[in-house]
């Protein structure tokens, strides 16, 4: 006789071992507060609150008015867009890329982490993921069923691999590597050095190299670099980047992935089971981004550079220390010694400033003693949020 009981559903594994994104659980929180009236000031999230270029706007409206631009799309991309991308790499980065072989756009480089994940990693393949880093490779790579091996990056080496301890990891099941510079959280910069290393330790042990690069042109003094620009990179090396950050796009969602023929073919075959293509008025408003020369990237740098300015201050009245050189949307502080626990400071601070800040556990085990500044919130609230925190602490002493 067959049991009448309820069968019980379980979850898959995958979504079993991904735990909610850090910053869903606390904006909930942030927003509970705000209903409350306690007008909480967000320097935790990196999502760009200025415009885009005006010729992008107008790019976007003057497509979405046409009666032939709300159909399907091809995954693949416009081949205007497809080209703009190639120039770009080509004219900001000096590396050739064939528009119609060796990249493919995503929505935005966030899908890409997936996308890579599912195309190169079978269940129980090994995956190096950065310690502090992008929580999103580890979320990635738990959905592909892989085993993470972190890699530590820590502060008294510059935030920076250490590769002889990355040749004493057992390697021989690892088959993807991810990589970030200008790095996120610390703003650590990128260098040719780092990513020559980089190539020549994937080529050496047969590990794809997955180099996220969304950063390279904010706060950034020096020409922007690419890890595609090392001789032979395409051969191991896959990089994304994104319009998110540098063009203040990041909810158009508007990204690419460059890599050899073959990968790209790889990470195609996944991403076209996935979705149906980007809306055609968003892909030709990109086009127009992508043109944008360094005038735009000089006055963006105008007002990141001021904001920082004043997360500086923010981070010296809460007595963390940070190093000067950082690059990148934030700014990186180890908190004070006496402090026992991230989490409980950063709730000080939101619950007693009204100012919410990331704490640095979020980005792995070593990023347990840093917080995180945003700098994209105005200058005018920036300056609101160190006069709470001054007053906040001047309460305290």
């Amino acid at each position: 006789m067959k049991s009448t009981e309820p069968r019980t559903i379980e979850p898959a594994r995958r979504v079993a071992n991904v735990k909610e994104y850090y910053f869903s659980r606390k904006l909930r929180e942030v927003a509970a507060l705000n209903a409350q009236g306690h007008d909480i000031i967000s320097l935790g999230i990196g999502g760009p609150d200025r415009m885009p270029a005006d010729e992008v706007i107008e790019a976007l409206k003057a497509d979405a008015v046409c009666a032939d631009a709300h159909s399907y799309q091809p995954f693949g991309g416009l081949p205007s867009l497809r080209r703009a991308y190639a120039d770009w790499y080509g004219r900001v980065y000096g590396v050739e890329v064939d528009p119609a072989t060796e990249l493919q756009p995503l929505i935005g480089s966030k899908e890409g982490v997936l996308h890579v994940s599912l195309a190169f990693l079978n269940p129980g393949d090994a995956v190096l993921v950065p310690n502090p880093g992008y929580p999103t490779y580890s979320s990635a790579s738990n959905l592909a069923e892989a085993e993470i091996i972190p890699y530590d990056l820590i502060e008294t080496t510059g935030w920076m691999p250490d590769f002889d301890a990355l040749e004493r990891l057992p390697l021989e099941r690892v088959k993807l590597m991810w990589v970030n510079y200008p790095h996120m959280p610390t703003g650590a910069p990128a260098s040719r050095e780092l990513f020559e290393r980089l190539v020549d330790f994937g080529r050496r042990h047969g590990i794809v190299i997955a180099h996220d690069n969304p950063y390279s042109f904010i706060l950034n003094d020096k020409e922007p670099l690419s890890i595609l620009a090392v001789p032979g990179a395409k051969d191991i090396a896959i990089e994304m980047n994104s319009l998110s950050k540098t063009y203040n796009m990041a909810g158009w969602r508007l990204g690419v992935v460059i890599s050899n023929p073959r990968f790209i073919e790889w990470i195609v075959k996944v991403k076209s089971n996935v979705d149906s293509g980007q809306w055609r008025p968003l892909q030709k408003a990109a086009v127009e981004a992508l043109a944008l020369g360094p005038e735009w990237h000089s006055r963006l740098n105008e007002v990141y550079g001021s904001r920082r300015a004043v997360a500086e201050e923010i981070m010296t009245a809460l007595g963390c220390r940070f190093d000067p050189s950082q690059r990148g949307l934030f700014l990186w502080g180890r908190i004070p010694d006496e402090i026992e626990e991230c989490e409980a400071f950063t709730d000080g601070v939101l619950y007693g400033a009204r100012v919410f800040i990331t704490p640095g556990f979020v980005f792995g085990s070593n990023g347990a003693r840093y917080i995180r500044i945003s700098l994209c919130a105005t200058e005018e609230k920036m300056r609101e949020a160190l006069a709470r925190i001054r007053e906040w602490r001047g309460a305290q002493s």
